[in-house]
C-alpha cells in the first residue's frame, strides 16, 4: 500500500482495528507500518510514539462507546435505562475487544477534558442513574459498583472463565436485576470519617 493518503486519522483507525485483532496492549508502530506497506519512520509524521497512538485509539474508542451508550439509554429510565447501558457496554466489549481495552486505559486529565467521547460517557453514566435519586457520594459509589461488576463480568466472559453449566445470559439478567434492586434500595448513610 502506498504511503500517499496516510493521515493521523487513518493510522488511528488502523490501530483500533489492529487492537481488536491482537489486543490493545499488542499494537505497535511496526505492525501498523507493515499493514500500510511503509517503513516505521513514515508513521512518525502522523503520531509521536506508541503512547500517543494508544491515547488516540482510546479517544476514538471512547467516542464509539459513547455513541452506543447514548443510543441505548435515550428516552429510557430506571431498570430499562440500566439494562440498555449495561447491554450496550457488554456488546461493545465483546464486538470490539481492543477498543474496549482502550477505554480502560488511564489517560491524563487534559486528554479526558478534550475528549468528547470521554465526556459523553461520564455524562451518560450519571444521566442514566439519575432516576435512582442517589446523592453524592452514594452516586459515585454506585457508579464504581456498576463499573466493577461490568469489568469483572466482561473479563471473565472474554477469558472463558464461566465454566459452570448455568446459562451465562441467565446470570447476566439476574445480575442486572440485582443491580437495579441495589440502586433502588441504596441505603444512604452518614459519610464515614476517614481514619
Amino acid at each position: 500500500m502506498a504511503r500517499a493518503g496516510l493521515t493521523a486519522d487513518r493510522v488511528t483507525e488502523a490501530a483500533a482495528d489492529l487492537a481488536d485483532e491482537v489486543g490493545f496492549d499488542n499494537i505497535t508502530l511496526s505492525a501498523l507500518a507493515r499493514g500500510f506497506g511503509v517503513a516505521d519512520a513514515s508513521l512518525y509524521s502522523h503520531v509521536r510514539n506508541v503512547r500517543d497512538l494508544r491515547v488516540r485509539v482510546a479517544v476514538r474508542a471512547a467516542r464509539e462507546l459513547a455513541d452506543r451508550l447514548a443510543a441505548a439509554t435515550t428516552g429510557r429510565a430506571g431498570k430499562e435505562s440500566l439494562a440498555g447501558f449495561a447491554n450496550a457496554w457488554r456488546d461493545f466489549a465483546k464486538s470490539r475487544p481492543g477498543r474496549y481495552q482502550a477505554t480502560q486505559m488511564p489517560v491524563e486529565p487534559d486528554v479526558i477534558a478534550g475528549s468528547g467521547g470521554h465526556q459523553r460517557i461520564m455524562a451518560t453514566t450519571y444521566a442514566h442513574l439519575n432516576g435512582y435519586g442517589l446523592p453524592e457520594p452514594a452516586l459515585t459509589d454506585a457508579i464504581r459498583l456498576l463499573r466493577s461488576t461490568y469489568q469483572g463480568f466482561f473479563a471473565l466472559e472474554a477469558s472463558g472463565g464461566f465454566g459452570h453449566p448455568r446459562d451465562v445470559e441467565a446470570s447476566w439478567a439476574a445480575i442486572l436485576d440485582a443491580l437495579d434492586s441495589a440502586l433502588t434500595h441504596w441505603r444512604v448513610s452518614a459519610e464515614r470519617k476517614e481514619p
